[in-house]
């Protein structure tokens, strides 16, 4: 790594642990210790299925934790760039200059208000309806929660490297709890038993369409919505609300582009993946979707499944809309009214 890179990837992780040490408690018990354990797994190079030393793990997260005490307080750094000072949520300016080299950076600004940052070797740069979409691989700075894919400012960035780990967090959990049969299905379309590693590969090269493809629909999203939706998710950041609004918006956003194209291209393993991953929330505020996947799952018909697809864009979208207009009639008291519009069925 030359110096210029060294300095650059020092300032990045530098925001990445102020960012962790303000939000990394916000996770479960269980879901903070998987992270970092992955987050060590990712900074002493260890491949995926090789046993970490539990002891160094230990020292290392208490070392961690003991640094993250002297952040809290700290403000994040401006990024080095050149004989610049670039603001770190100015990503526009301060890719202007790395995409030329190779190089690809974000910091923006996530779930529940929380910052992300990361730098990585750019993969590809291309335009997908209308939206620039930048693949990023290998990671040089990176923080505990690691998105794989984000939408910023109109622009789509999708971490492969990010999206792996996160592919290999998902195949081991559903190895502890033996449950869920969407991850079954999905995962019988490649051979982890015969190759384990081109298998993930595989995978991975799979569900990079599929974010990329959520996230143009993010991007549709938005612009029918405006700038007032991240206005109201701000209004009502941390609360029940808020989880309700983003699953309202991920429904518009995944009935609108990633659904209907997955149904176009039949592209089954991206579909068992979907529906694996189809969060509680989402789940029971959208049961008649997870009920087609089942159906689709039992007679192999995908009819209803699309029907459920086809008329969900318009009825979120109107929801989504129906939450702005009580935003913007009561924005300090919008909460309760959001969620009544999003009914949440218990049975899901």
């Amino acid at each position: 790594m030359d110096n210029n890179l060294q300095a650059l990837s020092t300032a990045v992780q530098h925001n990445c642990d102020i960012a962790d040490a303000l939000h990394a408690r916000n996770f479960t018990l269980c879901t903070y210790l998987l992270k970092m354990r992955e987050l060590y797994r990712w900074e002493k190079g260890y491949p995926f299925q090789a046993s970490l030393p539990k002891d160094e793990l230990g020292e290392w997260m208490a070392r961690r934790e003991q640094r993250w005490e002297g952040l809290e307080d700290q403000s994040y750094a401006p990024i080095p760039i050149g004989n610049a000072e670039l603001d770190p949520f100015d990503t526009d300016a301060i890719n202007r200059v790395l995409l030329p080299t190779g190089l690809v950076y974000s910091g923006g600004v996530g779930g529940r208000s929380t910052p992300h940052f990361f730098l990585a070797d750019l993969l590809s740069a291309e335009q997908r309806d209308g939206f620039p979409v930048l693949v990023a691989n290998n990671e040089h700075a990176r923080d505990l929660a690691a998105p794989p894919a984000m939408m910023l400012g109109g622009t789509v960035f999708v971490r492969r490297e990010s999206l792996r780990r996160m592919l290999w967090e998902k195949i081991e959990e559903w190895h502890w709890k033996k449950k869920g049969s969407a991850m079954a299905r999905s995962l019988g379309h490649y051979d982890f038993e015969q190759d384990f590693t081109a298998a993930l590969e595989q995978m991975t090269d799979t569900e990079t369409e599929s974010v990329i493809l959520h996230e143009i629909g993010e991007c549709h999203a938005g612009a029918q919505l405006g700038p007032d939706w991240n206005d109201m998710l701000a209004a009502v950041s941390g609360s029940r609300a808020e989880v309700v609004a983003r699953a309202v918006r991920d429904h518009v956003a995944d009935c609108s582009v990633a659904l209907p194209r997955l149904l176009e291209r039949h592209n089954t393993a991206s579909l068992h993946f979907y529906f694996a991953n189809f969060t509680a929330m989402r789940r029971s505020t959208f049961p008649e979707l997870n009920e087609a996947y089942r159906r689709w799952a039992d007679d192999g018909q995908l009819a209803a499944l699309g029907k459920e697809v086809e008329t969900g864009k318009d009825r979120w979208t109107a929801t989504a809309r129906k939450m702005l207009d009580s935003y913007r009639q009561a924005p300090d008291s919008c909460a309760n009214q959001i969620i009544e519009l999003a009914p949440i069925s218990c049975g899901a």
